[in-house]
């Protein structure tokens, strides 16, 4: 299970952070903290495998906290997301210079916090299983440690919405056998261009696989299947 620390200094967006960090499988929230000082502290007491932070606290702003958490030698290896509104380039660079994972603009949907959890599993998994061997083989190993991160899943391609984005993942997630363009337009009332727009997003994104269907007779049939977790 790998344990998480939400920060955020309003009491309400913290727990709905904590909210969809729960539904991801294998992650659960050990704690939350609303200022700089009490996730410092935090960090030392429950020793979390990930902190979400956010930018802007009452008593010091995050980039504070990342820096104070750097410096200390029993936190320095803590691994940090920043979950923000804070857009400003400084910031940015900042965080990363800093050592963040990655860097949520808020508002982001559970969608995009799971990717990036899930990403976080995968990474953690990869350095695990080069550990058992102490070091990398090849360059292949070192790339795809440095692999690309998976895409947002709150950015979406321009034309298609994160509401029937949702809309055509749940009617993926209904049919475990697939479905194709057709099923899923009538599934979920989209015309059936809509609908393939937001499959191949998926697949593209490898979220979905896509097999062929032969009937009998004509061309083959687009069939999607979600594989995301």
């Amino acid at each position: 299970m790998i344990r998480v620390l939400v920060v955020d200094d309003d009491f309400m967006v913290a727990k709905v952070h904590s909210g969809y960090v729960e539904r991801v499988t294998g992650f659960s929230v050990v704690g939350v903290a609303h200022t700089g000082a009490d996730a410092l502290r935090a960090v030392r007491d429950l020793r979390p495998d990930l902190v979400l932070l956010d930018i802007y606290l009452p008593d010091m702003d995050g980039i504070a906290v990342l820096r104070a958490l750097r410096a200390d030698p029993s936190t320095v290896d803590t691994d940090v997301v920043i979950i923000s509104a804070a857009r400003d380039v400084d910031t940015v660079r900042n965080a990363m210079r800093g050592g963040v994972l990655h860097y949520l603009i808020k508002p982001f949907s559970a969608a995009a916090l799971r990717d990036q959890l899930l990403h976080f599993a995968a990474l953690q998994a990869k350095l695990a299983r080069l550990s058992e061997r102490r070091e990398v083989s090849n360059q292949e190993d070192v790339d795809d440690v440095f692999a690309a991160r998976p895409r947002g899943a709150g950015v979406l391609p321009k034309g298609l919405t994160q509401q029937t984005a949702e809309l055509v993942e749940q009617a993926l997630r209904a049919r475990p056998d697939g479905l194709s363009a057709t099923e899923c337009a009538q599934a979920t009332e989209l015309s059936r261009p809509s609908a393939r727009r937001y499959l191949e997003y998926f697949a593209d994104t490898g979220k979905a696989e896509v097999r062929l269907r032969y009937g009998g007779t004509g061309r083959p049939e687009r069939q999607y299947h979600w594989t995301a977790e």
